[in-house]
């Protein structure tokens, strides 16, 4: 079992502090356990101002594709998302939203069979991989995320593939 370092000094120091010579009849360990979550915190969390690429594929033989390419800035969030499944139409176009923690709640602006849509999507972010809440249908038979659901469908972090094969130009 590898332990991540600073969980290591994390433990040192309780054990050194509870033996202290110095005095003191009752350690504060609080302030450490307090440091160590802030620090597991900042390791998951993702960076502000960066630009991630994600991927999901789905179905048998891992034929249907998802994409998703998000730039934040600040708390802002713009980027794409691209449905391709194999033998259906896709749903291409643009994430326009805000970032909370992370916490991302964006609008899905796309076409599909030649009509423009939207839908609200709500994402969370790490500094690895992408959660996204996901869809119901509703009783008019439109799509919405189901705010009641887990991030359940899990993106993998990528080398943003998806989206420079569709940027270059033919030749």
């Amino acid at each position: 079992m590898s332990m991540k370092p600073y969980t290591i000094l994390s433990m040192c120091a309780l054990a050194l502090a509870s033996c202290g010579g110095n005095g003191n009849k009752g350690t504060d360990t609080t302030k450490v356990a307090t440091e160590d979550t802030s620090k597991a915190a900042t390791l998951n969390a993702p960076a502000q101002n960066m630009e991630y690429c994600f991927l999901r594929t789905e179905g048998t033989s891992n034929q249907d594709t998802t994409a998703v390419h998000l730039i934040i800035n600040a708390n802002k969030v713009t980027g794409e998302m691209k449905w391709l499944p194999k033998e259906k139409d896709a749903r291409k176009g643009t994430l326009e939203g805000t970032i909370s923690g992370n916490d991302i709640k964006a609008v899905w602006t796309f076409m599909q069979e030649g009509a423009k849509d939207t839908i609200a999507v709500a994402f969370q972010l790490s500094a690895q991989q992408l959660g996204q809440r996901p869809f119901k249908v509703t009783k008019d038979g439109r799509q919405e995320t189901d705010g009641a659901a887990g991030y359940t469908i899990i993106y993998k972090l990528d080398n943003c593939s998806a989206f420079k094969a569709a940027a270059k130009p033919a030749l």
